[in-house]
């Protein structure tokens, strides 16, 4: 038996935040990053609907980018001492992944980080407040799916916490939100959202509900996010709808060790001044690992059924899914991300040295490369890697190499 679960109600197009004003209940806590919603109205507007419902409204604002399991714990508090019945949570993937550990240690306030990390393991939720998530990037797809990513800074891991039970109740998708984004951040949701469509259709926990939307979307991202990027605002709305539609797709259909990488290597580099942003990350590394998966005979099916679809060209299957590996280089290019770790800049752009000293990489490989095995999304791939081939395909993503194993 398989599972598909969505939020219960979706509201989409501009002006969706008016949803708001639906909800029933007295008390809510809107969960916010470091500031843009704030900045560009969305934060006043959404605290005035919530009021014009009759609740009163409290904050958790300066969520960072990449939430801390301190800053988890430390909005759980806010939470038992204020007792909302709602929590929304409000921007990027940040504030929102933080919002659902805070909610699961709200519940629960016996939980440890530990228990959260227990995959699709956390007890029932909603016993204390519902959820809703209003997603202000075009790629975690977070307002839909059973995920949330925490960083541990003292192990410099990024830790997957996955149960439907943390899928929210309501999602609200208004284009108007994600007009606000920057270029940077526009190029790497959107790599982000291309890798969990793709990732979603090889799944070996891919089926037919998830097939639709993984191929739709993936689709509409590669026709539409470089113009997004270069501030075509018809492309950008167009985006946030075919980034929600992945996120419907792997949140049942599940991934692959393509984030299994990049959890992994996303801090792991802290001290020399940089993180690897996870959509960049995900852009690097999204070619080898389709190289790698392709020795397997049905995702090498699949692949090749993805460049058919988005008519790429190509008599064999080998020829198809060298296209496919092509075209996502091109949009890399296109969207001025690097193709691998050696030649990935502290500021995230492509440059002849990146901040991560070779020495350091092939110190930390090991490591690395053993807890990419035990992530969650690992075992979803649709071939299952040694830890000597998971050390050889990231040195690939280290050095840019052909996957030939």
């Amino acid at each position: 038996m398989m599972r598909f679960t969505n939020p219960r109600d979706l509201y989409h197009g501009k002006g969706a935040l008016e949803a708001l004003k639906t909800l029933k209940g007295k008390r809510a806590v809107i969960c916010v990053g470091g500031g843009s919603m704030k900045r560009f109205g969305f934060l006043d507007k959404a605290k005035a609907y919530l009021e014009e419902a009759g609740m009163e409204v409290a904050l958790i604002e300066g969520i960072e980018p990449d939430p801390s399991v301190t800053t988890v714990m430390n909005g759980a508090q806010k939470m038992l001492e204020f007792e909302p019945d709602w929590i929304i949570a409000m921007g990027g993937g940040s504030p929102i992944d933080a919002a659902k550990a805070m909610w699961i240690k709200y519940e629960y306030p016996e939980t440890t980080f530990e228990d959260m990390c227990k995959i699709f393991g956390l007890p029932e939720l909603r016993k204390k407040a519902h959820f809703v998530a209003i997603s202000s990037t075009s790629g975690t797809a977070t307002e839909v799916t059973a995920f949330s990513i925490i960083t541990d800074y003292d192990k410099g891991i990024k830790y997957p916490i996955a149960d439907f039970q943390i899928t929210p109740d309501i999602a609200i998708v208004d284009p108007e939100l994600a007009e606000t984004m920057p270029k940077k951040l526009v190029a790497h949701t959107g790599m982000d959202a291309i890798t969990h469509a793709i990732e979603a259709y090889v799944s070996t926990a891919a089926c037919a509900y998830t097939d639709a939307n993984a191929l739709y979307s993936m689709d509409m991202i590669r026709n539409n996010l470089v113009a997004s990027y270069n501030e075509d605002m018809a492309a950008r709305d167009t985006m946030h709808d075919a980034q929600c539609m992945a996120g419907i797709a792997f949140s049942s259909g599940l991934l692959g060790i393509v984030h299994s990488m990049a959890h992994k290597t996303g801090a792991a580099f802290e001290k020399y001044g940089a993180h690897i942003i996870h959509g960049a990350a995900n852009a690097m590394y999204l070619p080898k690992v389709i190289a790698f998966n392709a020795k397997d005979e049905r995702a090498a099916e699949r692949y090749a059924y993805i460049a058919d679809y988005m008519k790429l060209g190509g008599e064999t299957r080998e020829e198809k899914i060298a296209n496919l590996i092509a075209m996502l280089r091109k949009m890399n290019d296109d969207l001025n991300i690097p193709h691998c770790i050696k030649n990935y800049g502290a500021d995230s752009y492509p440059t002849e040295q990146g901040f991560v000293p070779e020495e350091v990489f092939l110190e930390k490989l090991p490591d690395i490369a053993a807890n990419a095995l035990l992530d969650a999304c690992t075992g979803s791939n649709p071939r299952q890697p040694s830890q000597e081939e998971m050390e050889k395909l990231l040195k690939c993503c280290y050095y840019d190499t052909e996957v030939d194993f």
